[in-house]
């Protein structure tokens, strides 16, 4: 059996040699040539392996051209600089080059116009600060979507993460949407698993069920008024991050932890005949979650956990309705319509309003005590 690797080949060569093998038996038996047996004779380790010649193309004649271009873009006006499309005309009409094509000029000047920014001192490299967190100030909160095989269809949904900064410890809970029951119902029952409030702060993005509108480039935010209740009696502190992508950085934890939950417990693609019977499993994996270790951390998460849990405020003595209130007015079939659902109700509630509570588990309570 010839060696696996070239350090098996070296450690293979040296050990025929010591039983007095010569170098042209040595060639025969591991099917190399001379050079290869005198390196493994003078060192057990290979040495680096040669450079790969970068193959010729039909643009690189054309590459001085390019860069000249590009680094004359660096003092030229913002709306006047070069687009592909303009400096691959430029290469046919002043320079011939009928035989090069777009898809290689967009190609050599995506890579191309970012290293003559940095050489020119003008471009800025990408760098990341690991992020440390003191206990109890700060956790992050965000939906992300699943697919789930529910009573034998494919559905989606989506899942509510509450995760702790500090332990990494996270919260889960899925629902057929992300609205403000959801976001309510979530939050919910994070802090009853949880069994306290973040006294610190909890980063969210501009979810439409809690932001009514964004003011500027700022952080200054209009709420939604029933979130602004609900923050107010659960004593929460709410941080909006950043519009647009730079928002994801802020709450990078949340963001990577939905994806491992997703990748580890949802794959293959969950068969259940309820979300009631998938948030059982959920709840079940988030228990088991706290006897994993973060990368290098030397504290399990629930070690970790067990040194935050001191420092959460109590919860509210009353609860919060999490349910959504609307009033639809019966219509003559005997039933009424909330969220492009129809629901019956009793005939004899033809011709009036009702209320109706309707929350994100999917319960809907009809006043009156009746359920539709």
């Amino acid at each position: 059996m010839l060696p696996k690797s070239k350090v098996d080949l070296y450690a293979a060569i040296r050990r025929a040699a010591r039983t007095g093998m010569s170098t042209r038996p040595l060639m025969r038996k591991y099917g190399v040539g001379y050079e290869t047996v005198q390196r493994a004779l003078a060192s057990a380790l290979p040495g680096p392996g040669k450079k790969m010649r970068s193959r010729a193309t039909r643009l690189d004649p054309y590459k001085p051209v390019i860069d000249t271009i590009l680094k004359a873009d660096l003092t030229a006006p913002r709306k006047q600089r070069h687009t592909v499309k303009r400096i691959y005309e430029r290469l046919l009409d002043e320079h011939d080059a009928v035989d090069i094509s777009y898809p290689m000029v967009r190609a050599y000047v995506a890579a191309r116009r970012e290293e003559i920014r940095l050489q020119a001192g003008k471009g800025v490299v990408d760098a990341f600060v690991p992020q440390t967190h003191r206990p109890g100030a700060e956790d992050e909160v965000d939906f992300g979507d699943v697919t789930v095989e529910l009573a034998g269809e494919l559905v989606t949904c989506y899942v509510f993460a509450f995760r702790l900064s500090y332990p990494g410890k996270a919260v889960h809970r899925i629902f057929a949407s992300a609205g403000q029951e959801a976001l309510f119902e979530g939050h919910v029952h994070a802090l009853n698993v949880l069994d306290g409030v973040l006294t610190g702060k909890v980063r969210y993005d501009n979810l439409r069920a809690a932001v009514a509108q964004v003011l500027g480039l700022f952080r200054r935010r209009i709420e939604v008024e029933r979130w602004t209740a609900f923050r107010s009696h659960h004593g929460i502190e709410a941080l909006y991050c950043q519009p647009g992508i730079r928002g994801a950085y802020e709450k990078g934890g949340v963001e990577g932890q939905i994806g491992w939950f997703r990748r580890n417990h949802l794959v293959p693609v969950p068969e259940v005949e309820s979300l009631a019977e998938l948030n059982a499993m959920i709840d079940r994996w988030d228990q088991e979650d706290d006897a994993r270790r973060i990368r290098s951390r030397p504290r399990t998460i629930g070690d970790c956990f067990a040194t935050e849990q001191p420092l959460l405020a109590p919860l509210p003595e009353e609860p919060f309705e999490t349910g959504r209130l609307s009033t639809p007015r019966v219509d003559r079939y005997s039933q009424i319509c909330v969220r492009m659902n129809r629901y019956s109700v009793p005939v004899r509630l033809i011709g009036r309003t009702v209320r109706v509570m309707l929350h994100a588990s999917g319960r809907c309570h009809v006043g009156g005590g009746v359920t539709g």
